[in-house]
C-alpha cells in the first residue's frame, strides 16, 4: 500500500498554459510503428508513452494534445494495431501510443508477443519518464487495466491515471469514479499522485497534459 493521497491535478497558471501550448505547437509527425526492440527509435530524447485498452479514447486525446486532427489514426490503420507507435513532438520528445490493451477475442500467441514486447520497452527505455493510463470515467479501473497498472509498477515506471471523457458524468458521479480510481491505484507504488481530468471533445484537461509533460525532465 502506498501513503499517498491522489488528487485531481489542479488547472495550470496562464503562463504555464502558455509553456504547454507552445511545445506542443512545435512540428509533430509520425515517426515509425515499432515491433520489436531492435526496431526502436535511438534514445536520444525525453519520451512519454499513453496507454489504454481500445475504445478509451486514445487516439483522441494524442491528437487532441497535438492539435492534429489525424495524428494518431496513422497508428490504426491496419496492421498497425500491434505496435508502439512513436510520434515526433518538435526536436525534444516522443511521444508514444502503446496498443490498445485488452484483447478479448485476440489469438493468445499475438496477446503474448505484444506482452513481450510491452514489458521490454517498458524495463529498457532509459529515457522514458512518465507512463499515461487512459481510464474511461464512465467505467472506473477494470481488471484488465489492473494488468497494465501492474506491469507498470513491477516495471517501476512511474505512471499517472488520465480519466477520459470526463464531460460525459455528473458532478457526483464523477466524484465516485475518482474515489474508486484512488482507491484502486493506492497499491502501486509508481502511481504519480495526481488524477487528470479531460475530455477530448471539449477540450477539458488538455493545457494541464501538456503543462505536466512539459515540466517533465
Amino acid at each position: 500500500m502506498t501513503n499517498f493521497t491522489f488528487q485531481v491535478a489542479e488547472d495550470p497558471t496562464p503562463e504555464e498554459v502558455e509553456k504547454g501550448r507552445v511545445l506542443f505547437a512545435g512540428e509533430t509527425d509520425f515517426l515509425k510503428g515499432v515491433v520489436a526492440m531492435d526496431g526502436m527509435p535511438p534514445a536520444d530524447r525525453l519520451e512519454v508513452c499513453f496507454a489504454g485498452r481500445s475504445n478509451v479514447g486514445k487516439s483522441s486525446l494524442i491528437n487532441a494534445l497535438t492539435g492534429r486532427k489525424s495524428l494518431a489514426r496513422t497508428s490504426n490503420t491496419p496492421g498497425r494495431t500491434q505496435e508502439i507507435n512513436f510520434f515526433t513532438l518538435a526536436e525534444s520528445h516522443y511521444l508514444v501510443d502503446l496498443p490498445g490493451y485488452g484483447f478479448a477475442e485476440a489469438p493468445v500467441a499475438i496477446v503474448q508477443k505484444w506482452q513481450r514486447l510491452l514489458k521490454a520497452y517498458l524495463s529498457g527505455r532509459q529515457t522514458l519518464r512518465r507512463a499515461f493510463v487512459l481510464i474511461d470515467s464512465r467505467h472506473g479501473v477494470k481488471p484488465v487495466d489492473e494488468e497494465i497498472l501492474s506491469l507498470l509498477n513491477k516495471s517501476a515506471v512511474t505512471f499517472q491515471v488520465v480519466l477520459t471523457k470526463t464531460d460525459k458524468l455528473k458532478k457526483g458521479e464523477l466524484d465516485k469514479v475518482i474515489t474508486q480510481v484512488s482507491t484502486a491505484l493506492q497499491k502501486h507504488p509508481a502511481a504519480f499522485p495526481e488524477i487528470v481530468l479531460t475530455s477530448s471533445e471539449k477540450g477539458i484537461g488538455i493545457p494541464t497534459l501538456r503543462h505536466i509533460i512539459g515540466t517533465l525532465v
